[in-house]
């Protein structure tokens, strides 16, 4: 064994004993590679010249234009979250469904759908689904284990389906990765990954796996038709009034703007319209315009205000993409025209909604809460890349790369037994890590030695944002059963939440395995948008 293989595991087994511990993980992970870079310093075995280029990597960090979409897409989930907007989705849903079982299972996979990318955070969607639509199955008569298990894996849709903070971190670091794979094989000149790609390229996965939960919910419906033994007074209107209560003008009214909302973000991306920074401030604007319009305490003017807004943004999108607006800000050129005098008073009536909306939403403290949440959410993030790219810089220092491509290479299997090792490794840490510390550590080390082969970065990265998402869910040490535990009832055994999840985790799997032995799955579609 080399003497930089026994510093690396020192380190290795040093900073998982620092997270264990309960150490701020920021702190553990930049803080333990500079103490036993120090130490090992004084044996001869570490450079400190190394430290040297980590300011350089701070700066790198903060000049990247594609991570100033995380606050923004974190601000935008947040505010969802805090106007009450899913929660109104999902009691609409329930509701038109009139409480039929099957109904009220499928309403909850559609509504996660739909929420599961614009929060992008596991924990409050888990939080607000277990409150709010848990009640409502067990009076259905569906099943505790049906119930909590569909409940844990709706929760962790936001980490596979676009646009998600998963697939933004994951494009950063798969994009860096696969470039130096490239440059260490000869080729200067690569074909970018970007976070389009992986959007389009985790879609038709993310949208396979909802079929395959609606598959089990209607298989399990089938099979088990007995309603629950689970003694709860059913408190719902019945079916008559529920159906009258509740119409297609409901419906449409509430699901329309957030889906309209999710197909512009995402659409302006897959299309080259916007950057996923510009995407996600489009997303926060349209937000802004939801939640105005969509509170209980907002006034009749102001909703129409807010459509008024929306309309208004059409408007420019329709003028900008048809070469009908001469407005170059670029240069400053203007030219007075029809088109340009419709795009200032589009401008005009758009800046007044979000104003509005801005001030209302402040009165309202919807705002001031959801900002100061973003700030901590982002610090958090932002604290975790800074702090690995200080991990990362240590390890190259001692070796690790070649290492670990040394390792990796003595696998059986080549390459494809390499793939599943560091698979299994980061399905592991998804029990003690967050997908942010996972993303920053592992990927940057083995990334680049995987991407060497002929692996397609789109796939791998798909793969990975799986695999995070199944770690989540699988117990005893799955996030995701902690967030639910927290707000199920007395009731609900510990164990039974645990045996709940296992065919969901059942179905994580196959979907992993057709994505790993039909790479046209997460390859096809970022091909056909991005040719």
């Amino acid at each position: 064994m080399s003497i930089e293989s026994i510093w690396l595991s020192i380190l290795l087994i040093s900073l998982l004993c620092a997270i264990m511990s309960g150490m701020p993980v920021m702190l553990a992970i930049a803080g333990v590679p500079v103490v036993i870079g120090v130490i090992a310093s004084f044996f001869g075995h570490f450079d400190l010249s190394f430290f040297g280029a980590f300011p350089q990597r701070v700066f790198g960090i903060m000049d990247n234009g594609l991570l100033i979409a995380i606050p923004l897409f974190v601000m935008m989930g947040i505010l969802l979250e805090r106007s009450r907007i899913a929660e109104r989705m999902l009691l609409i849903m329930a509701s038109f469904f009139g409480g039929s079982r099957s109904g009220l299972a499928y309403s909850v996979l559609i509504v996660s759908t739909l929420i599961a990318a614009s929060t992008g955070i596991i924990g409050a969607t888990i939080v607000m689904l277990g409150l709010i639509s848990l009640p409502a199955l067990l009076k259905a008569g569906v099943s505790v284990r049906l119930s909590s298990g569909l409940i844990c894996a709706s929760g962790t849709l936001g980490q596979i389906i676009p646009p998600s903070i998963v697939l933004i971190l994951l494009g950063d670091q798969i994009s860096n990765a696969y470039i130096e794979a490239q440059q260490n094989a000869g080729n200067f000149a690569p074909d970018p990954v970007s976070v389009g790609d992986l959007f389009a390229g985790a879609l038709v996965p993310g949208f396979m796996l909802v079929l395959l939960y609606a598959g089990y919910v209607f298989i399990h419906s089938k099979l088990f038709p007995k309603a629950s033994p689970v003694p709860v007074e059913s408190l719902q209107a019945p079916e008559d009034t529920i159906k009258a209560a509740v119409g297609w003008a409901d419906i449409l009214s509430t699901f329309v703007p957030p889906l309209l909302l999710i197909i512009a973000v995402l659409g302006s991306i897959l299309f080259g319209v916007a950057t996923p920074t510009e995407a996600a401030a489009v997303g926060v604007a349209g937000t802004l315009l939801i939640a105005g319009s969509s509170h209980e305490q907002s006034p009749k003017y102001l909703r129409v205000l807010m459509v008024l807004g929306a309309v208004a943004a059409f408007l420019l999108t329709i003028l900008k993409s048809l070469g009908w607006s001469n407005i170059d800000f670029s240069s400053g050129t203007l030219i007075i025209d029809a088109g340009s005098i419709a795009a200032m008073v589009a401008t005009a009536v758009l800046v007044l909604a979000l104003v509005a909306a801005l001030i209302f939403l402040l009165k309202q403290q919807v705002i001031g809460g959801a900002v100061q949440e973003t700030v901590s959410v982002s610090a958090m993030v932002f604290g975790v890349i800074v702090a690995a790219s200080m991990l990362s810089l240590v390890f190259r220092g001692f070796g690790g790369d070649e290492v670990v491509a040394d390792v990796l290479s003595k696998i059986p299997g080549e390459h494809w037994g390499a793939l599943i090792a560091v698979m299994l490794v980061i399905f592991l840490l998804g029990f003690v890590l967050e997908f942010v510390e996972i993303i920053f550590i592992v990927i940057p080390i083995v990334g680049p030695v995987l991407l060497a082969t002929d692996f397609h970065p789109v796939w791998f990265a798909v793969l990975v944002a799986m695999n995070l998402q199944t770690s989540f869910l699988t117990p005893p040490f799955g996030f995701a059963l902690f967030y639910y535990r927290s707000v199920a009832p007395a009731h609900i055994r510990t164990v039974d939440i645990y045996l709940s999840v296992i065919p969901f985790v059942i179905i994580q799997l196959i979907a992993m395995l057709l994505v790993l032995f039909f790479p046209m799955l997460a390859t096809w579609l970022p091909d056909v948008v991005f040719d």
